[in-house]
């Protein structure tokens, strides 16, 4: 088909498909897929931030996809694929009449002929651009679809980990130096495995450790992956730390980048490139996403906002409660929970409860397990529509797509990070350095996306959220975090004595 027609066309198609099934899914299909045309028509690069889930958005990219006559990449997690090869895919081929080739990282592609749809890893992405692999060209367009996590897929692909079993690989090919290398790993296991226990299980490893990694890495420099990690180690955008197994007394030695942006740049900027996503940034033009991923140039950005009305979530806010640095928050929020959950138990499940404080998220758990039985889950997928699942921030960002959604999702604290977590205090030490605003670079972004993430799903059941975290309501970063939850209605109005009334109900029954 002409790139001249292909936006008329994806106009027509897509909208007789969405007619056919008889619902529009997402507002914005026809804007998106008009804009995903248009890049692969005048080969310009676009940042498009959804605010819906892939389960909604999807059709809007892949139909330009299907229809167009050039090679397209498509860089996306194995479950996304997994997801659009077996249903929007089939279903749009179909309606389309197309036959585009589809293929995915397994195949072997010549790039002279080719003009399919070749799906890959970010993994497999960000190998073959930041090691010159070679395997897809250079200026084949690129679409990235989950691409607010493009800077956490890059840190971890870049980051090189000393496991257990290396150390007894280094002795057994370096016999002459077994002494050293058996004073190295003992020196860095007296320090990380009497280190204070927290509730992230990592360190950070000192100059000395530091030191004696870099001998090591010196002396055995024919080991591929002591000669890549002494390479890395004494570069000022390394960090160097540790996380720790206690349950087995084990630990892992990590070397991750602290600024990933001058080394992901020129991977953005050798072909075109469309940026999918849910929440990228809070502003439209993607001021902070673009500069922590380096993407400089002049780049069209979109932000569709969720409908005011059929992806309104409900938002429960009580004031004057305790902050969460107090002695008071944890009565508080024991109780808190305690009516919210009795109040919605019949109606609201599944109910997501996020306490990332492990001695609250234990006490919540104990109570709540004490009345509802093994309705209720700690940190575990095993989960059903009748659950009561207790977690924290970090397993609900990694696991929230392969769980329920939930109907009642109650937030005892602001995703804000931590500086008590070792790898959070090591990376604002390192904004503060560059005279960077850490708080609103680093701080306060992440939070907002990690509060975007959680309640997208909820939007297209019309859910409840309940916060219980006062600052939103007395520190001046509290009218931007409301804004994330955008569009809501605020039912700071519950009848909390009909929510009580149940409570007492229930002991009575119980007695």
């Amino acid at each position: 088909m002409s790139n001249q027609l292909l936006e008329a066309e994806v106009h027509i198609f897509l909208k007789d498909f969405l007619r056919q099934r008889g619902q529009p899914l997402w507002d914005h299909h026809l804007t998106m897929a008009r804009l995903v045309s248009r890049a692969l028509r005048l080969d310009r690069s676009a940042i498009i931030q959804t605010g819906s889930t892939i389960a909604r958005y999807g059709l809007s990219y892949l139909t330009p996809c299907l229809l167009s006559d050039r090679p397209i990449l498509l860089v996306a997690p194995l479950a996304i694929q997994k997801r659009l090869l077996h249903q929007e895919i089939p279903q749009l081929q179909q309606w389309l009449e197309t036959d585009k080739v589809i293929l995915d990282n397994q195949s072997e592609v010549d790039f002279d002929t080719f003009d399919g749809l070749l799906m890959v890893s970010p993994e497999t992405w960000l190998e073959d651009r930041l090691d010159n692999k070679g395997y897809f060209p250079e200026n084949i367009l690129t679409l990235i679809d989950q691409a607010d996590y493009l800077s956490e897929w890059t840190k971890d692909y870049l980051t090189i980990t000393i496991y257990p079993e290396h150390w007894q690989q280094f002795q057994s090919q370096y016999p002459d130096y077994g002494n050293l290398i058996q004073e190295v790993k003992l020196l860095l296991e007296k320090s990380i495995l009497s280190h204070p226990h927290n509730p992230y299980d990592c360190c950070l490893l000192e100059t000395e450790y530091k030191d004696s990694l870099s001998h090591l890495c010196t002396t055995l420099p024919d080991h591929s992956l002591l000669k890549e990690f002494g390479q890395h180690l004494n570069q000022n955008n390394q960090l160097l730390w540790a996380s720790i197994n206690r349950e087995h007394n084990t630990f892992l030695i990590h070397l991750t980048p602290l600024d990933i942006s001058s080394i992901l740049s020129p991977c953005l900027q050798i072909s075109t490139v469309v940026l999918m996503g849910g929440f990228l940034d809070s502003q439209k033009l993607a001021p902070i996403y673009r500069k922590s991923i380096g993407l400089t140039e002049d780049i069209l950005c979109l932000k569709f906002t969720p409908h005011r009305h059929n992806e309104l979530i409900k938002l429960y806010i009580r004031d004057r409660l305790p902050m969460p640095n107090t002695p008071e928050f944890q009565p508080m929020l024991i109780e808190e929970v305690k009516k919210l959950v009795f109040g919605g138990h019949k109606h609201l499940k599944p109910i997501i409860i996020i306490v990332d404080d492990v001695p609250s998220k234990a006490q919540v758990a104990t109570f709540l397990a004490s009345e509802f039985g093994s309705q209720v889950k700690v940190e575990t997928i095993d989960v059903d529509n009748n659950s009561i699942l207790i977690s924290g921030w970090k397993f609900w960002h990694d696991h929230q797509e392969r769980l329920p959604i939930p109907k009642l999702f109650i937030i005892a604290t602001l995703p804000i990070p931590s500086l008590e977590n070792p790898l959070v205090a090591a990376q604002v030490n390192y904004y503060k350095k560059q005279h960077k605003d850490w708080f609103h670079f680093y701080l306060l972004p992440t939070a907002l996306k990690e509060i975007q993430r959680a309640v997208m799903p909820l939007r297209e059941s019309q859910g409840i959220v309940a916060l219980l975290d006062n600052r939103v309501n007395y520190r001046s970063y509290g009218k931007r975090i409301l804004n994330a939850f955008e569009p809501y209605a605020k039912i700071d109005y519950i009848d909390i004595s009909w929510l009580e009334e149940n409570i007492n109900n229930h002991h009575q029954n119980e007695q």
